[in-house]
């Protein structure tokens, strides 16, 4: 038998629309059984950016952008520097791998709930019906877990605060405790991260899909199992499950519990000096003080640098933002949209004015003279994605890619002349077995070179910034800047990366 998609689900294009809408989220201290549509239902209160957990739990809605979705999908997960080492080209590839089922799997609808909140935009996340009625359970379990991990991602740094997240399986925050996190026979939580407020590091475990009460408490154990190793040191665990069925909206609940244990969070060490330590929080905003602030964001960024990096140079171009990063430092979520942001587009208008009076190999000079500066982009192809970043932070990526190819040629079990030629020959379980030693050994290696980076890194920074793209990317072709913009295109920033996505490439809305 052929299931199809009903005839009574209309035939829709894709519509245009602005890319905001509403989520749901039910704050608890445990997980309970799934809400009955409670997320359509019951009385919200609205979200007012608190950066941390809410005085009373609940339902709330706050408000996302499709940007601040896509960042967190790019963003989360593992570090992908060991295995795009030689091949940065299929940086592209992982960037559409973490984007695509998003955009193949949901759309958005109105909803018209009993109790309106104001300032919500009335549009809400659903599954579409190529997922409803089309897709083999395989990739739906694929699809889960990729919209599962985002939006983990999401909430707890753009509604919570939380600073950059990293994978479990590396080993936690302690380092006296690597080894107990890095038991393969121990079910552990999926990320760690440190909370500047909180002053807590935090275990996270990410659930998506159609989220019931068993898969729950199967997170809730894996939590569990990574607190009794953490012990006495303060910390949180928080469950995040990210729930929708076809027909229904996307909501989240965010179980969570307090160890305020008795070794205070100072007292671990992550591998920071006390002149350049660096807590949670957004570390762009810290790269100017914090040497480890700005190691971190280099690492954060590693896929967008390798995409841009090895993107050909007709696809490449520069757009004007302020040099003042204070306009770009988030207020609330994980960047600031640019359609609204009068400072830049009034700049921007002044820069296209002196553009026809000003000869084109003078004009970037006399453009950085007028407080703008020019971030590299390029679209990820296959997607309506556009990524972006400053040239001080490409220059900080670029130094720190160098360093880990060092390390990779130094260091045994690493070097090309030690990976085995036969594979393919090892059952899944081997190769995986095999590639996680070699990302351990790998993380062991960038935290002992930390010292030597501190200084490399910063120097690259500061010299990013009198430096042009040409010499930056040692290529003699000239960039075409773009003083024009982009009309179809909805624009972000942060203080040194940029994000932009197309205004008729969302996800389909449908009734």
């Amino acid at each position: 038998m052929i299931y199809m998609i009903p005839a009574h689900v209309p035939d829709e294009p894709p519509l245009i629309y602005a890319d905001s809408f509403d989520v749901p989220v039910l704050f608890r201290n445990g997980p309970a059984k799934k809400p009955r549509r409670q997320w359509r239902t019951a009385k919200h209160k609205p979200w007012v950016g608190s950066a941390g957990f809410p005085a009373t739990g609940g339902w709330y809605v706050p408000t996302a952008t499709w940007r601040e979705i896509i960042k967190a999908a790019i963003e989360v997960g593992r570090d992908v520097t060991p295995h795009l080492q030689n091949q940065p080209r299929y940086a592209h590839g992982e960037l559409v791998a973490r984007v695509s089922p998003l955009y193949a799997y949901l759309g958005m609808h109105p909803v018209q709930p009993q109790h309106p909140v104001l300032g919500t935009t009335g549009r809400r996340l659903t599954l579409n019906p190529v997922y409803a009625y089309g897709t083999e359970r395989s990739a739906k379990n694929a699809a889960s877990y990729r919209l599962g991990m985002t939006m983990t991602e999401w909430a707890c740094r753009s509604l919570l605060g939380l600073g950059q997240t990293e994978h479990l399986e590396l080993g936690g925050p302690i380092p006296a405790l690597l080894d107990t996190f890095r038991d393969p026979k121990e079910k552990l939580p999926d990320l760690w991260g440190q909370h500047q407020a909180e002053d807590l590091y935090w275990l996270i475990e990410a659930k998506g899909g159609d989220v019931g009460l068993g898969t729950l408490r199967k997170g809730w154990a894996q939590l569990a199992a990574g607190s009794k190793i953490l012990g006495s040191y303060a910390h949180r665990t928080v469950l995040v499950g990210a729930s929708v069925r076809p027909g229904d909206d996307l909501f989240l609940t965010i179980d969570h519990d307090l160890h305020p244990e008795q070794w205070p969070l100072t007292s671990a060490g992550l591998n920071v000096d006390d002149e350049s330590a660096v807590g949670p929080g957004n570390l762009e905003d810290r790269l100017g003080d914090s040497d480890d602030a700005l190691i971190g964001a280099a690492r954060a960024q590693m896929l967008a640098y390798l995409a841009l990096r090895s993107a050909p140079a007709s696809q490449l171009r520069t757009v004007p933002v302020p040099t003042d990063r204070a306009s770009r430092r988030r207020r609330s979520g994980l960047t600031t949209p640019l359609e609204g942001d009068d400072f830049t587009r009034a700049m921007r208008a002044e820069a296209r004015g002196v553009a026809p009076h000003t000869e084109r190999h003078t004009l970037r000079a006399r453009i950085r003279s007028m407080g703008l500066d020019d971030f590299l982009t390029c679209r990820i192809p296959g997607t309506e994605v556009h990524l972006g970043m400053s040239r001080k932070l490409f220059a900080a990526c670029e130094r720190l890619r160098e360093e880990d190819l060092a390390i990779t040629r130094r260091t045994p079990g690493l070097r090309a002349e030690d990976q085995p030629t036969d594979v393919q020959e090892l059952s899944d379980d081997a190769q995986e077995e095999q590639r996680l030693t070699q990302r351990r050994i790998f993380r062991e290696q960038q935290e002992e070179a930390r010292p030597r980076l501190r200084p490399l890194l910063r120097d690259a920074y500061e010299r990013g910034a009198i430096s042009d793209w040409n010499n930056l990317l040692r290529r003699p072709q000239e960039l075409a800047l773009d003083l024009e913009g982009d009309e179809g295109l909805l624009e972000a920033a942060t203080p040194e990366t940029y994000l932009a996505v197309s205004r008729d490439g969302l996800p389909p809305a449908h009734a």
